[in-house]
């Protein structure tokens, strides 16, 4: 159970499940009217915590900066939908379907509220039930009904405001609180495979040709052309030869690829829907003021 004392150390601190899983932020904190004890707090659940859901804090307790409670982050978020802002109370049927979805009998919770001593919030001066909000834009009520009957407990869970000495009333609003999440975006592999392609290259290359030369007889070359017969046959055969280009490959290491992410940042421009609280004054008479009924705040 939490104390009236401890419900500042809750609010806007992180909800824990069953399991140790965070649910989300406290939002606000229900009292009971007649005892101001902490019967329900709501999270604020969903990726920009646009929703909200309320939890019984009976079983709850506070861990260090943190909420814990002893229901499931799913059974939580499913839990059905309330309007936080419609009076800061619940009424029956909100209770009604709350406590159905918890697995809480409405008629057990009924007889712990008459049970003798101080754990029955229904005995002396009027029933009261479960429904004052405390938190963002929290007003405080009781509600009347016969003592120490399910009629005043009814009563209580309806929650009509009454006036608790302050004639202030305060105004709230939403905030909106946008932030990111990293996503997978994609990705991206290196994949190497061999292709075929056509290389020219010019290379110079030599051949030999066959050309006749012709020399007259002197007196130095008379000796050995008079070596041989005087008339005969004869054949000379001449090898000739030719360069021609021979093709080889070999493979060598041209360059390294790698891949690499680079962060680039870009702004972004989101909306999203706010609800702010209006206060209207009504039945003010102001003569040196004509405008000041009916002017909102």
């Amino acid at each position: 159970m939490i104390a009236r004392e401890q419900i500042h150390a809750v609010l806007d601190h992180p909800v824990y499940d069953a399991e140790g899983k965070k649910v989300g932020d406290a939002k606000h904190i229900f009292v009971d009217d007649a005892t101001g004890l902490p019967e329900w707090v709501t999270v604020k659940t969903g990726m920009f915590g646009t929703s909200e859901s309320f939890v019984p804090i009976k079983d709850a307790a506070l861990v260090d900066d943190h909420l814990e409670v002893p229901y499931p982050k799913s059974t939580i978020k499913d839990a059905p939908n309330v309007d936080v802002d419609a009076g800061g109370h619940l009424s029956e049927s909100e209770e009604h379907r709350l406590f159905e979805h918890y697995g809480i009998a409405w008629d057990d919770a009924w007889q712990q509220a008459n049970q003798p001593g101080e754990g029955g919030w229904a005995h002396g001066g009027t029933g009261a039930g479960t429904g004052t909000a405390m938190g963002a834009g929290a007003a405080a009520g009781t509600a009347s009904g016969p003592m120490g009957t399910e009629e005043g407990f009814r009563a209580g869970t309806t929650g009509r405001a009454a006036d608790t000495g302050d004639d202030a009333m305060t105004r709230s609003e939403e905030q909106m609180r946008v932030g990111v999440e990293r996503t997978e975006a994609g990705r991206v592999r290196l994949r190497k495979y061999v292709v075929t392609e056509e290389v020219q290259q010019t290379v110079p290359v030599s051949h030999e040709e066959v050309r006749i030369e012709r020399e007259p007889i002197t007196d130095a070359n008379r000796d050995e052309a008079l070596s041989g017969p005087e008339i005969s046959e004869a054949e000379h055969e001449v090898i000739l030869h030719e360069e021609r280009p021979v093709v080889e490959t070999r493979t060598v290491p041209v360059e390294r690829v790698s891949l690499k992410a680079d962060e680039v940042v870009e702004e972004q421009t989101v909306s999203g829907e706010v609800r702010k609280e209006e206060i209207e004054v009504e039945g003010l008479e102001d003569p040196d003021d004509p405008d000041a009924r009916g002017r909102r705040y």
